[in-house]
């Protein structure tokens, strides 16, 4: 049988009776409903290495892990974390990458445009171009310089200093997301070094700020100062998942707590009290039900091969400390919602205030209690001191900003981009076979830019099951291929541009 909170539900106390009715909320999707496919192709034929013409097809080993182990050697320098008061110097790894590029640079008569972009001091973005023929453009952005922080007593290795063994790369940011960078700027070394021409005008932004939260200064401020406009005009490759499959959807996140207050009292005397552990429980029910309601799972969180729709769904929960007699007064519980793309942060967020004011408002007295002394709301005759609540009250508080849960936004990629379909095609080709998924984690500012005209597709070759995680590692068999599948990007899109 269907929940009693159900809308449909026919209990006489079913406090939905006093609800609002449903809101036509605003789903980011018109109905159509694309599904992931691994057949999705750019070409028929297979990538052309010709059209990049000396670049080598293999990534240089020692180069690459003679440069990574440079970078690794600062990530003590690139922990970033502002509510530990940690907070990275990213122009340590910005310096590194500079004097990797130097002889390729326009300075030095190379072909390539360096530009440092920094908004906050020691807080380096990195813009490096390599012109094209035309006005189509091909973008890797979302390479960060800063890292999470790691503890040296949990691991094996010296997370600070670069270890390999057996084929892994071990260090802090080999996964997330050091080793992207020095896969990128290896990347950029052989097309400055050989000078392809090409078609279209190939743009690395390596971004600052990316794992603190932080806005002003990283990726955001770099598109809001005009710098990337020109990527607009072809695929934007945001080079910061794992697992070496494209990723075509992320959930966004919004984090919430629910402050629930009563009536301290002794245990022995339960109507005389009101309790607040049972009240947050309640609480967290009604609220969990009509958000189900409101946010149902979608057609296209199918297609897109999401493990889950939207959920909310508390994670912590702490209460005012006191005697095992007395009634607690407080509780506070805590939690998070994941929101799938096909929704609005804005809706979710005026839901969870609007379900919240009907409770404290309305819906208080129709709260299913436990037993029949307990109560949310106490009876006329129970004599109260000054200051004392009569009726319990729920308070929600956001754990962040609207401008930080949109920051976090999920994403549903283009999948009729010519972006889409080189990558799936690329993976293909240098794997045998190719399996794109969505995750139910975040990524920052991807729907932003999305939002405002930029292709954004996601691609990344670390390891999922070691992001922020002890002894993380990336091996040189992954990053291998994917600087093959980087080339063979460019390849199929030079094809594609006539």
């Amino acid at each position: 049988s269907g929940s009693p909170w159900g809308r449909r539900s026919v209990a006489p106390w079913s406090p939905l009776k006093a609800m609002s009715p449903p809101t036509h909320l605003r789903r980011a999707d018109g109905g159509k409903t694309p599904a992931l496919s691994s057949d999705a192709t750019l070409s028929a034929q297979p990538a052309d290495f010709s059209k990049v013409g000396g670049v080598v097809r293999e990534l240089d080993k020692a180069k690459y892990v003679g440069l990574l182990r440079r970078l690794i050697a600062q990530s003590k320098y690139l922990q970033n974390n502002p509510r530990l008061g940690i907070l990275p110097e990213e122009k340590r790894a910005a310096r590194i990458v500079m004097e990797e590029l130097a002889p390729y640079s326009k300075e030095q008569g190379g072909p390539l445009i360096i530009e440092e972009l920094e908004y906050s001091k020691g807080r380096s973005n990195l813009k490096v171009v390599y012109p094209g023929t035309s006005e189509k453009t091909l973008a890797f952005v979302g390479s960060h310089f800063d890292v999470v922080p790691a503890d040296p007593s949990t691991w094996d290795h010296d997370p600070f200093e670069l270890t390999e063994e057996g084929g892994k790369l071990y260090g802090r940011g080999t996964t997330d997301c050091l080793g992207h960078v020095a896969l990128l700027t290896r990347f950029l070394s052989e097309l400055g070094r050989t000078r392809p021409k090409l078609k279209r005008t190939v743009v690395v932004c390596f971004i600052a700020g990316e794992e603190g939260d932080d806005s002003g200064l990283g990726v955001d401020e770099v598109v809001r100062c005009g710098k990337l406009e020109e990527v607009k005009n072809g695929p934007v490759y945001w080079v910061d998942s794992a697992d070496s499959q494209p990723c075509c959807g992320t959930s966004g996140m919004l984090s919430w707590s629910l402050k629930c207050s009563g009536r301290l009292f002794h245990s022995g005397f339960p109507n005389k009290g009101i309790n607040s552990i049972e009240l947050a429980m309640e609480a967290c029910n009604y609220i969990q039900q009509r958000f189900y309601e409101d946010f149902p799972p979608m057609a296209q969180e199918e297609a897109y091969q999401f493990a889950t729709g939207s959920h909310m769904k508390p994670t912590q929960i702490e209460c005012a400390k006191g005697s095992l007699n007395q009634i607690c007064p407080e509780t506070t519980v805590s939690g998070d919602v994941r929101l799938s793309p096909f929704y609005e942060v804005d809706d979710v967020k005026a839901s969870l205030e609007r379900y919240v004011k009907e409770l404290n408002d309305n819906d208080l007295e129709m709260l299913p209690t436990k037993g029949k002394w307990s109560k949310f709301v106490l009876e006329k005759g129970v004599m109260t001191q000054p200051g004392e609540l009569r009726r319990g009250h729920v308070e929600l508080k956001w754990q962040g900003d609207i401008d930080s849960f949109k920051l976090y936004a999920g994403i549903a990629v283009s999948l009729e981009s010519e972006g889409h379909k080189a990558l799936v095609q690329s993976f293909r080709e240098v794997n045998g076979d190719v399996k794109p998924f969505s995750v139910n984690g975040s990524l920052p500012l991807v729907k932003m830019m999305q939002k405002q005209g930029f292709d954004i597709q996601l691609c990344g070759f670390g390891l999922m099951s070691v992001y922020h995680g002890v002894n993380e590692y990336c091996t040189i068999q992954d990053m291998r291929k994917a600087y093959e599948v980087l080339l063979r990007i460019v390849c199929l899109l030079e094809a594609s541009s006539g």
